[in-house]
């Protein structure tokens, strides 16, 4: 069914689809720094993006070993830059992300620099491998930086005293 369809046409439909994912994740996470935090909302984008994974179920979606290092060092040096700017504070008795205002344009970079790179490495690399590239990059950001942010939570949470019953 989909082996008709040439690959510049999957290639146009992930980046626009990469262009809307991204926008909605900058205003989703605007409004989130509105609101308190806790563990769960730090833990679960991990837990639920990792269902992505059942895309390697598929042939033209699996990467070769050299591939998928390349694609978690190249996610993990990403997440160094969510890691630097993602910060905590108390609100009262809550515990809130601190609004970077480098947030949106990390957010915006790190968009841009994945639609360069699927450009230029969709010559040499199949789309379905280079699909499945980009999401072990995106899971190999996500989790140093949800770590990170839960360890930060973590001791900044300890600093509030406890709440009289």
């Amino acid at each position: 069914m989909f082996s008709s369809i040439p690959s510049q046409y999957y290639l146009i439909g992930s980046t626009v689809m990469a262009i809307v994912m991204g926008i909605f994740v900058m205003f989703v996470r605007m409004k989130a720094s509105k609101m308190p935090t806790n563990e769960k909302k730090i833990i679960i984008p991990p837990i639920a993006m990792s269902s992505g994974a059942l895309m390697f179920v598929f042939e033209q979606f699996r990467v070769h070993p050299m591939q998928i290092l390349e694609a978690t060092i190249v996610g993990v040096l990403c997440s160094t830059i969510l890691i630097a700017t993602s910060k905590f504070e108390v609100k009262g008795e809550d515990i809130y992300l601190k609004r970077s205002k480098a947030f949106v344009f990390i957010l915006g970079g790190l968009l841009v620099f994945r639609i360069v790179a699927k450009m230029v490495l969709s010559n040499s690399i199949d789309v379905g491998e280079l699909a499945g590239m980009f999401w072990i990059l995106a899971f190999a950001m996500l989790v140093p930086w949800r770590i990170a942010m839960l360890v930060q939570f973590k001791k900044v949470k300890k600093t509030i005293p406890a709440k009289k019953a």
